[in-house]
């Protein structure tokens, strides 16, 4: 069930954010991304008109739309074959985890699990449909670094634009790690043998 809403969380945001953030519908045409990707990846942002952010919380959260050729924070543009390759690998262990770690009664594991294959599946459909993954989330704009610190090249604390599958991996990441710890402090310490040992 997990997969299936998180499914239709990140798909349903994507195409009802191309559809009005813009003000007019962005539609993505796969062999004008393909067409653009073969010649430099970086280009395939000039599909998108500009448009001003719609400011959903000032300085916390605004939408503008971004078609990412690449993966997390833009890096491998134009490596979409080894992204499809990587995501049905890392869905596949996402699978083996639930059949290997999860128990009837492990139920935020099971949530976790869900998270990450329900948002990898999503932006895996992105690649495959249109050849790029479509992002519209932006967190924290304008927070800049202080004392003039630079990242990657940036003063902006968070500059990337993101979906909601990405939030949903994150999230299913942090459940699992909590999950993990919880259940490595659950496990009884090894009795000692009483031998002086």
């Amino acid at each position: 069930m997990t997969v299936l809403l998180s499914l239709a969380a990140d798909l349903g945001s994507k195409t009802l954010a191309f559809r009005s953030v813009a003000g007019t519908p962005v539609i993505v045409e796969r062999e004008a991304v393909l067409r653009l990707a073969r010649v430099d990846p970086r280009q395939i942002n000039s599909l998108v008109p500009a448009h001003e952010p719609v400011v959903v919380a000032p300085r916390l959260l605004h939408l503008t739309l971004v078609l990412n050729p690449g993966a997390v924070f833009g890096t491998g543009p134009g490596k979409r074959w080894f992204f499809v390759g990587f995501t049905i690998v890392a869905l596949g262990f996402g699978l083996f985890m639930f059949a290997r770690w999860c128990a009837a009664r492990d139920t935020w594991a099971q949530v976790g699990i869900g998270l990450l294959v329900g948002g990898g599946i999503g932006n895996l459909y992105d690649r495959l449909v249109f050849a790029c993954v479509r992002d519209f989330l932006h967190p924290l704009p304008g927070w800049k670094w202080p004392w003039g610190f630079t990242f990657r090249g940036t003063q902006e604390i968070w500059p990337y634009v993101s979906n909601v599958a990405d939030a949903l991996l994150l999230v299913g990441i942090g459940i699992l790690l909590v999950f993990l710890w919880g259940k490595d402090r659950a496990r009884p310490l090894p009795q000692r043998d009483g031998l002086g040992g």
